[in-house]
């Protein structure tokens, strides 16, 4: 298949690279990392999925030289057949790269180094920014997801310390993003990513690509919930029928399950819920958990409050917040970081506690971020020559576009009493950048619960 082909996981450019370095290159050493962008910091992840997908073992066959040579040449660009054959009788078609990364989890500063790579086999110089293509889209795209995600974590966990319960945060957003995306392999990536800070998740191949690539058991959850059709399709006059055969199939003593109820009226609708089905709800012992979908979501969800206050009745908790009997609130449309805001600060300005309401996140959490978000790069910062015995700094310094200057040299990542920073490599030092692979072999792999610990350590 084409898309297992590595030698066409690039950009048609980087075909023509091989002749263009300075005579005698002997190794290229690059990095990746995180200019700047929407936030102060991000949370790094994504690399360990990659490897294991695309580069572990032998990866390059003379069916896939044949293959490509083939596509290459027609599109326009030279062809660097030699050493691709090279890599297959050389190395029996594992890649010659050495990958360092910082532990995947890791919450640190924008512009700092997080990933490292060089070739290391003399001859294949080229092969490092070769793979540059694949390998940055393979971290920029789940680090950037995962940050997004913890930015809306870190303002829900303020307003539950301020009026409820913090041990609630793991299921305060939910996944809703899988049809959002532009593919599976996005819905994958990103979900298990927003994974990584919360266990709410309706994205089925999240929850494969932590299993798969990380090791984890069953690392999200979700819980019965309707959709417009299964409630419009009883008619509007049968509404509350549809929701009382929602109660019978899966409210039990316990559970949770969660009923969209704007088709129509959601005012009358959380009416209907408070008389009509109030007894049934409180017979069941479940919770019923109603989902405003339509309208300015801070003004409708605190109005939904306060009819379900007014029919269920709340308790006032220890922090002097309401919090809702039998029912709890689920927002899943038109959320960002910045709406989650708003939506809590009209709840709590009412007097309702943040436990009452989670959030349900979609093409915001996983589709609307791009590699700008964070102005990811790989860059080349030192290359080796034949004969010389130090290595040359590589750099780029655009006199018009400080914000491109890019990093010169070896380096290492490090954290002391300071905080992070990236320091010219010295092997004295406590290098944060543990080596990821060498030469077709994963090493230093982590667990999905790893990663979810190292991503709580400043929370």
């Amino acid at each position: 298949m084409l898309n297992r082909n590595f030698i066409l996981n690039t950009d048609s450019y980087k075909m023509s690279q091989w002749v263009q370095y300075p005579p005698n290159t002997e190794y290229v050493y690059s990095y990746i990392e995180s200019r700047g962008g929407e936030y102060d910091k991000l949370v790094f992840f994504g690399l360990q999925a990659f490897l294991r997908e695309y580069m572990e073992g032998p990866i390059i066959t003379t069916k896939m030289i044949d293959e490509a040579e083939k596509i290459i040449k027609a599109h326009g660009e030279p062809f660097n057949r030699e050493g691709w054959e090279y890599i297959v009788k050389e190395h029996k078609g594992m890649l010659p790269l050495q990958i360092k990364s910082v532990d995947e989890g890791t919450i640190l500063p924008l512009k700092n180094v997080l990933v490292t790579v060089v070739n290391t086999d003399p001859k294949c110089y080229w092969l490092t920014s070769y793979a540059e293509t694949a390998l940055l889209r393979a971290i920029w795209y789940p680090t950037t997801v995962a940050t997004n995600s913890y930015a809306s974590k870190q303002v829900i966990l303020a307003h539950l310390r301020n009026s409820g319960d913090p041990a609630l945060i793991d299921f305060k957003l939910h996944d809703f993003g899988a049809r959002g995306v532009s593919s599976f392999e996005s819905a994958t990536l990103g979900g298990m990513a927003h994974l990584v800070n919360f266990m709410g998740t309706d994205t089925v191949s999240g929850l494969l690509g932590a299993m798969n690539y990380y090791d984890a058991e069953t690392p999200g959850f979700s819980i019965p919930a309707m959709e417009h059709s299964t409630v419009t399709s009883w008619g509007r006059e049968n509404e509350v029928e549809s929701y009382r055969n929602m109660l019978r199939n899966y409210a039990k003593p316990g559970t949770l399950l969660a009923a969209v109820s704007d088709s129509y009226d959601i005012y009358e609708a959380c009416r209907m819920w408070g008389t009509t089905l109030k007894q049934e709800i409180i017979d069941s012992g479940a919770i019923v958990v109603i989902r405003p979908d339509s309208g300015e979501p801070a003004s409708v969800c605190t109005e939904v409050a306060r009819i379900l206050d007014k029919h269920f009745g709340s308790i006032v908790n220890a922090k002097g917040y309401k919090v809702l009997n039998n029912v709890r609130i689920i927002q899943g449309d038109g959320i960002t970081t910045e709406m989650i805001r708003r939506i809590l600060f009209s709840l709590e300005t009412a007097g309702f506690s943040a436990d009452n309401i989670a959030f349900g996140q979609g093409g915001a959490l996983l589709q609307q971020v791009n590699r700008d978000t964070l102005e990811f790069a790989m860059k080349c910062s030192a290359i080796k020559v034949a004969g010389e015995e130090a290595w040359r700094d590589v750099y780029k310094q655009p006199v018009d576009m400080p914000s491109k200057n890019s990093k010169r040299g070896l380096m290492s990542l490090v954290k002391d009493a300071d905080g992070w920073k990236t320091v010219p490599f010295n092997e004295r030092l406590v290098d944060r950048l543990q080596y990821r692979f060498i030469n077709g072999t994963l090493i230093n792999e982590t667990t999905f619960a790893e990663v979810r610990a190292r991503a709580k350590e400043d929370v």
